[in-house]
């Protein structure tokens, strides 16, 4: 697919990699609809992009809200005129381990919360935006491109039960609507990317970094920059579709 001109939506694009990779399809031409929270961030972003000379413009909404996911994606449709791609973007982390046990006795353990707050976020948000888009670019006729985040964690991580359970999950709808999408033209992808240098990843003490490297082959950090070249690559490439990009330096969790 030809980026230029195209209208993509990117979820948790306030921001991060997601601000990153949306920035990224802007310079190629691309017109963006930031999808978020944040209406401040998002305005900001918003606002960065149309300096690029597309259409630019953020949403404020609740991905795990079926309702305004649904009156979100008809407004993008109204404002934008079309769609063509989506970025499932947005990711919510809430570590903890499964079970915490003192001299024998139970201390702590993952509460129902922690496991719901990541699912309806990371799972059921990537599948409710998955859905309304690709109900809008089937009916237009002129095929799409779904593109989930997953991430290297998806093979499993402690202290991560909740994260990985839904990394995992993104990853097999990417082969599940591969499958079922095809026929109307539309292809799907994943990145599972490693650890990626953002403003979150700066707050990290020195040494927790560190200690991270030590398992990355390459001995650094992602950059979001990179994250975006693998995005670019699965929207143009046109025989692409139904699989995982694994972007890690070669981390194997």
């Amino acid at each position: 697919m030809q980026i230029k001109q195209k209208v993509f939506v990117i979820t948790g694009g306030a921001r991060g990699l997601g601000a990153g990779m949306a920035s990224h399809l802007a310079t190629l031409g691309a017109h963006v609809a930031l999808i978020d929270l944040d209406a401040d961030a998002l305005k900001h972003s918003a606002d960065q992009l149309a300096g690029l000379g597309v259409k630019s413009q953020g949403y404020v909404c609740d991905i795990t809200d079926e309702s305004q996911v649904e009156n979100t994606f008809a407004s993008i449709r109204s404002d934008f005129g079309k769609l063509h791609g989506l970025v499932n973007n947005a990711g919510l982390m809430r570590d903890g381990m499964l079970i915490k046990l003192k001299d024998g006795k139970l201390v702590d353990k993952m509460s129902l919360k922690q496991w719901n707050d990541v699912i309806n976020v990371n799972l059921t948000g990537s599948f409710l935006c998955g859905r309304e888009a690709a109900a809008i670019m089937a009916e237009q006729g002129e095929g799409g491109v779904i593109v989930n985040v997953s991430s290297v964690s998806r093979a499993g991580n402690a202290g991560q039960t909740n994260y990985s359970a839904t990394k995992s999950g993104v990853a097999t709808l990417v082969v599940s609507w591969a499958k079922e999408l095809a026929r109307y033209g539309i292809r799907v992808g994943g990145i599972a990317p490693g650890v990626i240098a953002t403003d979150m990843t700066a707050q990290m003490k020195p040494e927790a970094i560190e200690r991270m490297l030590t398992a990355v082959p390459l001995r650094r950090l992602g950059k979001i920059s990179e994250m975006a070249h693998t995005l670019q690559y699965i929207i143009e490439n046109d025989f692409f579709t139904g699989r995982i990009i694994e972007m890690d330096g070669g981390l194997r969790i």
